[in-house]
C-alpha cells in the first residue's frame, strides 16, 4: 500500500477538525473536532509505522505504541472537557462559546466613577 493514501486521508481529517474548531460555536462540537484532529495524527503515526517497519524489517512498532498513548490522553481530555462543559452549562445555561466569552469579559465602562450594580447596591444599603 502506498503511503500517500493514508497521508492524504489524514490531512483531510485534520483540516476538517481545524475547520470545526474555528467555525463551531458549540463547545461539545469543538471538543469533537479536537478529537478528529487527534485521530488524524493517530492515522499518520500508524501509517508511517507500517511504512517504516516494512522498509527496515523492524518489529518495534513505536508508531502504534505512540498511538495507544495518544488515545489514552484523548480519552482523559474528553472526559475532563465534557465535565467542564457540563459545569459551565449548569451555571450559565448555554454552551455557546461566544456567549461564554462575552460573560467572561464582563461589561466594562469607560467611566471610572461608575461601579458595578453590586457595588451600587452595597453603597445604598
Amino acid at each position: 500500500m502506498h503511503l500517500a493514501y493514508p497521508a492524504v486521508l489524514s490531512a483531510l481529517l485534520f483540516c476538517t477538525g481545524v475547520y470545526g474548531v474555528l467555525a463551531r460555536r458549540n463547545a461539545i462540537l469543538v471538543l469533537m473536532s479536537v478529537e478528529l484532529m487527534l485521530n488524524a495524527v493517530n492515522l499518520n503515526l500508524v501509517a508511517f509505522d507500517v511504512w517504516l517497519s516494512g522498509a527496515a524489517q523492524e518489529t518495534l512498532h513505536s508508531g502504534q505504541a505512540l498511538t495507544l498513548f495518544t488515545i489514552a490522553i484523548a480519552a482523559a481530555e474528553i472526559g475532563i472537557g465534557l465535565a467542564i462543559v457540563l459545569a459551565v452549562y449548569r451555571n450559565s445555561g448555554t454552551s455557546d462559546i461566544d456567549r461564554l466569552r462575552d460573560t467572561a469579559e464582563g461589561q466594562e465602562s469607560d467611566d471610572p466613577e461608575a461601579g458595578t450594580a453590586a457595588e451600587k447596591a452595597e453603597a445604598t444599603a
